[in-house]
């Protein structure tokens, strides 16, 4: 992945809660980029600090100032796949691009709504994405001097007759391609683009995947768009968590569940930041203290012998599906948290919270029996 940071520094831009840089190398390696090649002309600590954040997300990222640097980082022996600076395009696109093998642009038809777009040819312009064979790749840096990287490889990429990929005309009416200069042209595009299904989104179950899910799909954007980090929700929904344990022990146990299942869902919420923002979900402890606070909830609103080892049982599932060990089974065959949670708040609205225990205890049973059995 390449590009060229002119004065404004498109890569700076804010999108989808980073920099726009670490947004396009988000996608890149979702669509199977083994490493990311920044090209810019000045290291900024911004795109010093996006570096960081990617390798700690497991992405292989190096920035790169000159075309000496960039012969002897780039492979030789697989295809890059070019991003043009400021391109926003769906994750789709990277898909497609990267499915393929030698040559190909992502194309758009010459319009009043592709002005903005480098044109190729009489009837067509480039939107922001090719996938260059390592042959044209090293042939045009050999010869690259004073040129601008990107356009000659894309001119390259042409005159060998390169397969070409168009962008529907409505993606960019609607904004959900486009090549960016302000933040102001960059939050448009995150609002079109955000307002799509996303990839990477973990699979849930139980009133996660049918209440707390879509609500969250409901929130999370508007967050985005207020720039609020996920990792804040997070903390938010854990704390909330951790206060409801004071009215379970003072046994006002249908607050303290209200409390739980508010909590459960800005943990939901989280998840669905990290997951528009192509970050990996948390797999250790930061994920999993709020539902962890809501399950010790439930052994201390039980106060017996069955609620803790509801608790217990429900952990075991918790992990397994975090662990996505539960995906050959069908969302509501799984009790969560969330399930736990909810069941026995209408229970103990009904009078009957002894009851809930029970009837929660045999549903965790049953989910454990159909992850062993099936």
């Amino acid at each position: 992945m390449t590009g060229e940071s002119p004065p404004s520094l498109r890569a700076s831009l804010h999108f989808a809660g980073q920099s726009l840089v670490e947004y396009q190398a988000r996608q890149a390696a979702l669509a199977g980029a083994s490493r990311v090649l920044i090209v810019v002309g000045v290291i900024t600590p911004a795109l010093s600090q996006a570096v960081d954040r990617l390798g700690a997300d497991g992405i292989a990222v190096a920035l790169v100032r000159d075309m000496v640097s960039l012969v002897r980082d780039a492979p030789r022996d697989m295809d890059a796949l070019l991003v043009a600076d400021g391109a926003i395009v769906g994750q789709g696109h990277y898909d497609a691009l990267g499915a393929l093998e030698g040559d190909a642009l992502l194309v758009t038809d010459d319009s009043r709504a592709s002005a903005t777009l480098e044109r190729i040819d009489a009837g067509q312009r480039w939107a922001g994405l090719a996938r260059i064979s390592p042959a044209l790749l090293f042939g045009t840096l050999d010869m690259i001097g004073d040129w601008d990287l990107a356009s000659t490889l894309v001119r390259g990429a042409v005159q060998k007759g390169a397969r070409r990929l168009t962008v529907p005309q409505d993606e960019l009416l609607e904004g959900r391609a486009a090549l960016v200069e302000s933040q102001a042209q960059a939050d448009l595009a995150a609002q079109a683009i955000l307002s799509r299904p996303v990839r990477g989104g973990r699979r849930t179950s139980g009133v996660e995947h049918y209440l707390l899910g879509p609500a969250a799909r409901w929130i999370a954007p508007a967050l985005m768009r207020m720039q609020v980090p996920a990792i804040q929700v997070r903390i938010a929904g854990a704390a909330l968590a951790a206060i409801g344990l004071v009215p379970v022990e003072l046994q006002w146990t249908g607050a303290g569940l209200a409390l739980f299942l508010g909590a459960l869902l800005l943990n939901a919420v989280a998840d669905r930041l990290d997951a528009l923002a192509l970050r990996r979900r948390p797999t250790g402890w930061p994920g999993l203290l709020t539902p962890a606070f809501a399950l010790l909830g439930v052994a201390l609103g039980g106060a017996s012998t069955t609620a803790l080892h509801l608790m217990l049982l429900l952990a075991v599932l918790l992990l397994a599906d975090r662990g996505e060990r539960t995906a050959r089974l069908k969302p509501w065959m799984v009790m969560t948290p969330g399930s736990a949670v909810l069941l026995l708040l209408i229970a103990g609205t009904a009078g009957k919270f002894a009851l809930g225990i029970d009837g929660v205890m045999l549903a965790t049973i049953a989910s454990v029996a159909a992850l062993i059995l099936m």
